[in-house]
């Protein structure tokens, strides 16, 4: 009964959510998005059999059924922009196809998918390693997007998404403390460079636990949706929080929650947001 209950809430709430888009109109300084972040794994999932008959043996697993799986999880919610981490561009577990585009085909979504390792890096030569990266997809019309590289670690890739309301910067930190840190001072820099209401975005890494980011967020001045601080990984025990949506000046979180869904070893993250598209964040 309690499951029932927790759908129909759901199912009202984005009623609800659809109904205030729709009073608003084109000239209103407001805007209304819901974003979802999703580490999706490569579409490998969450098995207890992941690690057999060898250690990440899971990682070389066909993938195409899950991510249909995902892509039809991902279209239950509506979302406006998805920020998608770990994603196949077309290896032979993906059956050659890319999961960005594949996903964003169901959706009715444009898509913006990128390696996470720099072009001229030694790892693009690596078949499986040299297809993997992160992707948006958003119905909203793109503006622009940049690639961009931290000057530290083995995935360096920040993808700036740029909507007419605002910057979306998609991550994924490093698995070493030292770059970590060296990561987050280079995205200070292309946070405060921002002209619109900021979001920043991705797994996060932070293995040491949230304090490594006290110091990004008290110079950036950007916040957690995640207030309680609800870990999101790994999905069939979650204990720690690596997944992050930060927001700044100009937006306003109405909805937060992370779906207890295994399709992947981390949680979603679903927010719904209200943003003001005359903020000037940084100027």
């Amino acid at each position: 009964m309690n499951k029932v209950i927790k759908v129909m809430v759901f199912y009202l709430f984005r009623l609800n959510r659809t109904d205030v888009r729709c009073q608003v109109s084109q000239s209103s300084p407001q805007y209304f998005m819901r974003f979802l972040l999703y580490n999706i794994r490569y579409g490998t999932g969450s098995s207890r059999y992941f690690h057999l008959p060898v250690p990440f043996g899971g990682y070389l697993k066909p993938t195409v059924a899950n991510i249909e799986r995902i892509a039809s999880f991902i279209k239950s919610l509506d979302p406006d922009v998805v920020g998608l981490v770990e994603v196949d561009s077309g290896s032979f577990r993906s059956d050659r196809q890319n999961q960005a585009e594949l996903i964003a085909r169901q959706l009715g979504h444009f898509h913006v998918y990128q390696s996470k390792y720099r072009p001229n890096a030694l790892i693009q030569r690596i078949p499986i390693l040299n297809k993997q990266g992160n992707a948006f997809l958003t119905r909203e019309t793109i503006h622009a997007q940049t690639f961009h590289y931290f000057q530290d670690g083995v995935k360096r890739l920040v993808i700036e998404l740029e909507l007419e309301e605002c910057v979306i910067f998609l991550v994924h930190l490093s698995l070493f403390f030292r770059h970590r840190h060296h990561q987050l001072r280079d995205l200070y820099g292309l946070v405060k460079a921002a002209t619109k209401p900021v979001i920043v975005a991705g797994d996060f890494n932070l293995l040491w636990g949230d304090r490594e980011l006290q110091l990004f967020l008290a110079a950036t001045g950007l916040r957690s949706a995640n207030t309680s601080g609800a870990p999101s990984h790994p999905s069939h025990a979650p204990h720690r929080q690596l997944d992050y949506i930060l927001y700044g000046p100009g937006v306003r979180v109405t909805h937060f929650e992370i779906p207890a869904v295994r399709l992947s070893d981390h949680m979603p993250l679903v927010c719904d947001l209200e943003i003001d598209k005359n903020t000037r964040p940084f100027t």
